[in-house]
């Protein structure tokens, strides 16, 4: 059975996890304005994508190195 592959939406938190950002506040401006969600609200499905292995297979340059960072905060905790 083949898995569904990722909304549009997912695909677009990626592609906003792919870009570099100038200063404090434009990725959260960015998040509001291009994805039309709060912030809170895009840190839980970035979150839920993480884990997704649909995400891995679209992007696993991304997926594997925001695993990481998650992992080492929470090492750090």
């Amino acid at each position: 059975m083949e898995k569904e592959p990722l909304h549009p939406r997912e695909r677009s938190i990626l592609a906003l996890e792919r870009r570099g950002f100038p200063g404090p506040g434009a990725k959260e401006r960015a998040i509001r304005e291009e994805l039309g969600l709060a912030p809170v609200r895009y840190y839980q499905l970035l979150n839920a994508l993480l884990d997704d292995e649909r995400a891995l297979a679209h992007d696993p340059v991304t997926v594997n190195r925001l695993r990481r960072v998650r992992d080492s905060r929470r090492a750090e905790r």
